[in-house]
């Protein structure tokens, strides 16, 4: 938490982009403030640094994904640390993600330094130029931007921290070190009194300005209205959360279900809809998809390293990597819409993979299909399986957000870029149905302003993988249970597990912490035996304190005791 005098303006190579055209990325180096105010160009570089740290998961734990944390999928390199996140190897001096404070930090430093020192220049150097004034109304722009950033980072730090500083203008390290926690309340404030401020205000599209629009480059990359409106109504959840709300304000439920409707409404004023191919939302370009992407950030630089993490044992330079857990694979539904522990299901033990939600063949890998060029064989002793090191321990290799066309190996290796969707307007439907659920109380009821029901919300995510719409007539928790459910397959390895099921306050449950193999053996007649195992082990440890991260313990000596821990670290 520091803020320099002279302004390190870093590479900005890595940065985000809405779904739209390109966005013109800059090099800068050090240079004083009196430089940087001196031209749009630079003073812009600033504020498209902040970008830099926004959100993603590509393996940000040594290959691993947050997603190996939860009941989603297990990281099939032990001694990974993401294993400290539920096995109690955690704590104040090892908090198992200090880049996080870190990164968030560094983003709201900048956004300040902007907003306090750079956000009122003319140039009026530049008045004669042909481009001046949409020069000038992007520039104008960009303080809304890095409000939208700064608003952004708090949510990053109080979903995980809880409340945290609260500050919002240019200090020296003294200053800074210094500041107290605000509640969480208060950060969950800020954010949506920044967001409701600049709604109105920021560009709403920047491939389309009209007479402002810039003949020598294209800026559609950056945040426009709905990124503002995305962020807003998922703060919003996360504050009428039980994490966040133990009182269970029912009005924030409320606010809640106005705040994701708002975004909807708005997002169906401009033609968005759910994309008809859910797998191609995570592929190559997926930047590019207008139709239901709020926010993607665009990596520039191409590699294949997520594929080498992930693509199965028995390929050259192949990691095993995030491998999806029996539990993902037995919450996907039959076509229809039935649980396969619904005994009129039609579900076949020894036939599991047949007749399922589109989604399960669009997310993971599993026994006899082509991936990602071969059979894939994870049945005991087969090429892809166990007892080969770093083979799939549950049966199952990743599909999601894996280049299958990508070629890793020594000779002849090729590398895509890879883009990670940070708003998509089906988390909005689903936000909706659960705030709307627990505001009213029924998944069927309507309320003045909110005319869309938990059910058809929720109908409208459902139908887009030809899922039938849920029966009429489920009670409050048999409603929960299908919402959450839903959650879990529409958004598996988004990064939403992990927060949702601290959020809900569940995560100490049994049931997410008793993780599901299969166990599959090859017949001598070339047929398979399925066997569903369960084994507690990998998830035997849980203390409530870690509903929150703790606070590193060098942060709060830096303090002077200022910063206070986390209960229970």
């Amino acid at each position: 938490m520091k803020i320099k005098n002279i302004i390190s303006l870093a590479v900005v190579m890595l940065a985000l982009a809405s779904c739209g055209d390109k966005m013109d990325y800059k090099e800068y180096s050090v240079f004083d403030e009196d430089y940087v105010k001196t031209t749009f160009a630079r003073s812009a570089g600033l504020v498209t640094s902040v970008y830099n740290d926004l959100d993603y998961d590509f393996g940000n734990y040594s290959g691993a994904l947050l997603a190996s944390a939860t009941d989603e999928s297990v990281y099939s390199h032990s001694g990974n640390a993401i294993e400290k996140f539920y096995d109690g190897g955690w704590s104040a001096s090892n908090n198992n993600d200090a880049s996080l404070w870190t990164k968030c930090w560094r983003g709201i430093s900048y956004a300040n330094l902007f907003l306090t020192e750079f956000k009122d220049q003319t140039f009026e150097d530049y008045l004669t130029d042909l481009d001046y004034k949409a020069e000038l109304h992007q520039y104008q722009n960009l303080q809304f931007e890095a409000r939208f950033l700064r608003a952004y980072y708090y949510f990053l730090l109080v979903r995980s921290f809880g409340g945290v500083p609260l500050i919002t203008t240019t200090m020296d390290a003294t200053e800074i070190n210094s500041q107290p926690r605000a509640t969480s309340d208060e950060v969950f404030q800020f954010i949506n009194s920044e967001c409701k401020a600049i709604q109105d205000t920021i560009v709403k599209d920047y491939s389309d300005l009209g007479a402002m629009q810039l003949k020598s480059k294209n800026e559609t990359g950056r945040v426009n209205n709905l990124c503002v409106l995305a962020l807003k109504a998922r703060a919003s959840l996360y504050y009428a959360s039980p994490l966040f709300n133990p009182n269970n304000d029912r009005e924030r439920w409320h606010q809640a279900a106005l705040d994701n409707l708002e975004l909807i409404n708005t997002c169906r004023a401009r033609g968005m809809k759910l994309s008809a191919d859910y797998g191609a939302l995570f592929q190559k370009d997926n930047w590019q998809n207008s139709e239901e992407c709020i926010l993607v950030r665009r990596i520039v630089s191409a590699s294949n390293t997520f594929e080498k993490y992930n693509f199965p044992i028995g390929l050259e330079n192949a990691g095993g990597g995030n491998c999806p857990t029996q539990n993902l694979v037995d919450a996907y539904e039959m076509t229809n819409g039935k649980a396969i522990t619904d005994a009129d299901s039609g579900y076949d033990p020894q036939n599991p993979y047949a007749n399922r939600d589109a989604r399960l063949a669009m997310t993971v890998a599993v026994n006899g299909e082509q991936w990602p060029n071969e059979t894939l064989e994870t049945f005991i002793g087969g090429a892809n399986a166990l007892p080969i090191t770093y083979a799939t321990p549950t049966g199952y290799y990743l599909k999601k957000y894996v280049n299958k066309s990508l070629t890793i190996g020594a000779l002849n290796a090729t590398t895509e870029r890879h883009h990670w969707v940070i708003f998509r307007l089906a988390e909005f439907y689903l936000n909706y149905a659960e705030a709307m659920l627990n505001y009213t109380g029924s998944g069927y009821e309507t309320s003045s302003g909110l005319s869309m029901t938990a059910a058809a919300a929720l109908n409208v995510v459902r139908a887009r993988a030809k899922q039938p719409n849920l029966a009429a007539g489920l009670d409050a928790n048999q409603f929960k249970e299908r919402l959450q459910n839903e959650r879990f397959v529409e958004l598996a390895f988004e990064g939403h597990r992990f927060y949702d099921l601290r959020r809900w306050k569940v995560a100490g449950e049994q049931k997410y912490r008793t993780i599901k193999s299969m166990r599959i053996t090859k017949n001598a007649d070339g047929t398979f035996t399925y066997t569903p195992q369960s084994d507690t082990s990998t998830r035997s440890y849980w203390d409530d304190k870690m509903y929150l991260f703790p606070l590193a313990q060098s942060e709060i000596l830096k303090s002077g005791g200022a910063l206070t821990q986390n209960p229970g670290w």
